[in-house]
């Protein structure tokens, strides 16, 4: 998830309008989501494929766009200061995201969600994982996504180990995005564009419909923290007024 660089470091409009895009998606999702809460429609979202693989599909789009992101930082020599910087940001909004979660619902409040991963996830790749070569990048998101498959223990169940992702069942919670798998497809966003050919790609320019996908990609946190409180708010509305 990103904001708005300096405008002296150019932008990619089309992975900006991929974050966009992902963006929407996670927005139609959460609408359903909310309409299950309010109880206007009945969906199990927690076991349901349709679903669950959804929600894998966003939190992998997400991911990807934010390794791939983070590579172009790289690339045009982002400073420790500014990488802090938005690090803090993210960080401060995943307490944020545990703090509304909690007053919502107290039984499964978010302690390791999509904002927590990725703060995580951020420094290990930046830190721990850069200066890589792409196979060994590949190599590596590929052990990641199967490690959760291979080795599960009773020791990761709970809410101070399950951040890493070696569970023996998913925990009682409304957003869980653990560092395996979901390392995996930040390493293989990050892969993908140092390669020249995605490179060359995402410099592109986009057609006059993807414009707006790109504008709301460069606010995807501002974005990501309004967007529910927004949806849940019209919806009280909505039901104030006896419309739901």
């Amino acid at each position: 998830m990103g904001e708005p660089a300096a405008e002296s470091t150019p932008r990619f409009d089309r992975l900006d309008a991929l974050r966009g895009l992902a963006m929407v998606w996670m927005t139609a999702f959460h609408f359903c989501f909310d309409l299950s809460y309010f109880r206007v429609i009945a969906q199990d979202f927690y076991r349901d494929p349709f679903w669950t693989w959804q929600r894998s599909a966003i939190v992998s789009l997400f991911l990807l766009c934010a390794g791939a992101g983070q590579a172009v930082a790289v690339g045009q020599g982002q400073t420790a200061f500014r990488f802090w910087r938005r690090w803090g940001q993210i960080m401060g909004c995943a307490l944020l995201v545990s703090i509304g979660s909690y007053w919502m619902f107290p039984r499964s409040f978010i302690s390791f969600g999509v904002l927590h991963g990725m703060a995580l996830m951020l420094i290990l790749t930046r830190f721990g994982f850069a200066r890589l070569p792409n196979i060994a990048l590949w190599l590596l998101g590929a052990v990641a996504i199967a490690l959760p498959f291979l080795i599960q223990d009773p020791f990761f169940d709970t809410r101070t180990t399950n951040w890493l992702g070696l569970v023996t069942r998913k925990p009682l919670t409304e957003d869980y995005v653990p560092l395996l798998p979901w390392l995996g497809p930040m390493l293989w966003g990050f892969a993908l564009a140092r390669a020249a050919s995605v490179r060359t790609w995402m410099q592109r320019p986009l057609t006059s419909v993807a414009r707006p996908l790109a504008r709301l990609g460069r606010w995807s946190l501002s974005y990501y923290m309004l967007h529910q409180p927004v949806l849940i708010g019209a919806l009280m509305g909505a039901r104030q007024m006896g419309w739901i």
